[in-house]
């Protein structure tokens, strides 16, 4: 389990990763233990349980399979993919565009490259606990504009965001956000939490690990990722060519038993 307290900022590569191939024309790059691949040090970050890069080459997808009491966020960085579920819904997410799907107690679904499609579809696909169990799936699309320089909330469960246009969580202190900063430019402020998660999806950025001069250099490309407690990771600044980050504010650990 890790420790909120303890300040860390801890990097993982994306060629760390662990890579599969789980249907003909799909790459997966897992963050987390992830079906026949288990390591019991690496099975969640707070109640954060997933973060899939995903490719799906032309004609390719994931056949339908079904999920229970998981919430699923989809963020697609090229193409377009397809998603078709058991109870109805159906949606084609574009870049600039995040999905949301609430399993709860039990629905199946599909996710295919957009039919007729020339090239591949990459995306970013994040699986977070819900802390309310068995309810009815629900599914939400939104298409997302966010300002320069700034932080974009996509999806929370957090009182303090509900009637606004964010996507809504089954999880009542978790929040996904997209933060955009120019080239070179300090990255605005950041939300707090005692459980932080960040994946760069784009451009590079520059860091320390934790506040003043014992703080050391570090820096992130595409597909990298954070894991970040306490007051680590300061000073962001964004590359030469500006830098893109999905970033999860988590108020708490998972849920057992």
């Amino acid at each position: 389990m890790t420790d909120p307290a303890r300040p860390r900022a801890d990097l993982r590569r994306t060629a760390e990763r662990y890579r599969s191939q789980p249907e003909p024309g799909v790459e997966t790059r897992h963050a987390f233990s992830f079906a026949g691949h288990y390591d019991p040090k690496n099975v969640h970050f707070g109640p954060l349980l997933a973060c899939n890069e995903e490719t799906l080459a032309p004609g390719a997808g994931f056949e339908p399979h079904r999920h229970r009491d998981v919430e699923i966020v989809t963020w697609v960085l090229d193409g377009a993919l397809a998603h078709r579920d058991g109870d109805g819904h159906a949606g084609v997410v574009r870049p600039g565009m995040v999905q949301h799907l609430s399993a709860g107690h039990g629905v199946s679904h599909t996710e295919r490259n957009v039919g007729g499609a020339a090239e591949p579809v990459r995306f970013v696909q994040m699986w977070l606990q819900p802390d309310v169990f068995g309810t009815e799936p629900s599914y939400g699309l939104r298409r997302v504009a966010p300002e320069p320089d700034a932080v974009t909330l996509l999806a929370s469960g957090l009182e303090r965001d509900a009637g606004g246009e964010a996507l809504r969580l089954r999880r009542s202190d978790a929040a996904l956000h997209l933060v955009v900063a120019g080239p070179d430019q300090a990255l605005p402020e950041l939300p707090e939490a005692p459980w932080r998660y960040a994946h760069l999806t784009a451009g590079s950025l520059g860091y320390r690990t934790i506040p003043g001069p014992r703080g050391v250099g570090r820096s992130m490309e595409p597909g990298d990722s954070l894991r970040i407690t306490g007051e680590a990771f300061a000073a962001p600044v964004a590359g030469p060519e500006g830098a893109e980050l999905l970033l999860w504010e988590l108020h708490s650990d998972l849920k057992l038993g």
